[in-house]
């Protein structure tokens, strides 16, 4: 690895961290907020001397990854609740020890697994369950304020999550989808430069950076989740459910988009390899396809009718008509093929019904085989 490329990695690498702290600090914000709010309520309120369950119950409730809170919030509260009271039962009237021990997790366990409690109910009870039966003092001062400790800090996480500090669900997944259509436009650009420039390992490179990018399609698959998820609990971002149905309604659309771009920037490398002829018609129809991509990007943020991204991939496929006109040889005839399809799936993804789609690609571009 040269020198160059080394510090190309670094600085993407660091750009990434910046961009997940300035991402995340809302998620820690909630955190901060739920946990002295936890303490404040077992603490001042009700008057537990030292409510250390409150705040932990909170933060791990929080910490749940987007998507999943709501459902895995009542499990970490309800499996924290089970195996606490079950501990403190326990070693209250039998004392601590080895089959102690083994009891509680046991019947912790057992317990949560009747109440059909998932992987982290059950893990979740047998590990305060074992917290309590093994290191925390036993007294009749705190009999069930632990319990209840763990009940006030994941309800005061569940309020600071869906009323106090509520995520913004729209800017959730707008954040998630950006990296992945900058990733597709760039490989498409990429992918032209070097189809007009004869550079098949540039190409090679277009299509490794694009192939990364499936892990930036799963977190915005993630991110819908998480979106849906905060404009049902959050009632300040109700009304946001519409323009969120948009990046639903694409969510598809642009997966079958990046999967077909990777097919056309790997026949582009068949096309360099192999000497194909490039009509420059074809070079532009990939560049068009690629502003296309960064036009939804823009509209989609804006909460706008995607006209002009629907006009970009008219281009495209205009031209990729006056490229097969001119003549291409096989890698050629399926990169056309290709800028056919992901034309199509920009196209719904721009909220066009299939039959309108379809429509516009023939007008546009020409029945394929002519």
């Amino acid at each position: 690895m040269d020198a160059a490329e080394l510090r190309r990695r670094t600085q993407v690498t660091l750009r990434d961290r910046v961009h997940r702290v300035r991402t995340g600090w809302l998620l820690a914000a909630q955190a901060a907020v739920a946990a002295g709010g936890a303490w404040y309520v077992a603490h001042d309120l009700l008057g537990h001397r030292q409510p250390y369950f409150a705040p932990i119950a909170a933060v791990v409730t929080l910490a749940i990854s987007m998507g999943q809170r709501m459902r895995r919030a009542f499990e970490i509260v309800a499996g924290n609740a089970v195996g606490i009271l079950l501990g403190e039962l326990l070693v209250l009237y039998i004392g601590r020890g080895v089959w102690q021990l083994a009891l509680v997790v046991f019947l912790a366990m057992s317990l949560a697994v009747f109440l059909g409690g998932s992987a982290a109910l059950v893990s979740q009870s047998a590990s305060s369950g074992i917290l309590v039966a093994t290191l925390l003092p036993t007294s009749s001062d705190y009999f069930l304020s632990r319990f209840v400790d763990a009940v006030v800090g994941g309800s005061v996480a569940l309020v600071v999550m869906g009323l106090l500090l509520p995520l913004n669900p729209l800017t959730v997944v707008s954040r998630a989808v950006t990296p992945l259509l900058d990733s597709l436009s760039r490989g498409l650009h990429e992918g032209a430069d070097a189809l007009e420039h004869r550079d098949a390992d540039a190409a090679q490179a277009a299509l490794v950076d694009m192939r990364e990018a499936e892990g930036q399609l799963r977190a915005f698959g993630e991110s819908l989740s998480a979106g849906r998820e905060l404009s049902t609990i959050a009632p300040v971002h109700w009304r946001k459910r519409a323009a969120l149905t948009e990046y639903v309604d694409a969510a598809d659309h642009l997966a079958r988009a990046l999967r077909n771009s990777r097919v056309l920037v790997r026949r582009i490398t068949s096309i360099l390899h192999d000497g194909e002829r490039v009509p420059p018609p074809l070079v532009d129809a990939v560049h068009q396809l690629a502003d296309s991509v960064d036009l939804l990007r823009r509209d989609l943020a804006a909460a706008r009718e995607p006209e002009d991204s629907r006009d970009a991939v008219t281009r495209a496929l205009q031209a990729s008509r006056q490229a097969h006109v001119e003549g291409l040889d096989f890698s050629g005839q399926v990169v056309f093929a290709q800028v056919r399809s992901t034309a199509t799936d920009l196209l719904r993804a721009c909220g066009l019904p299939r039959e309108d789609a379809e429509r516009l690609v023939r007008r546009a571009g020409g029945r394929a085989g002519r």
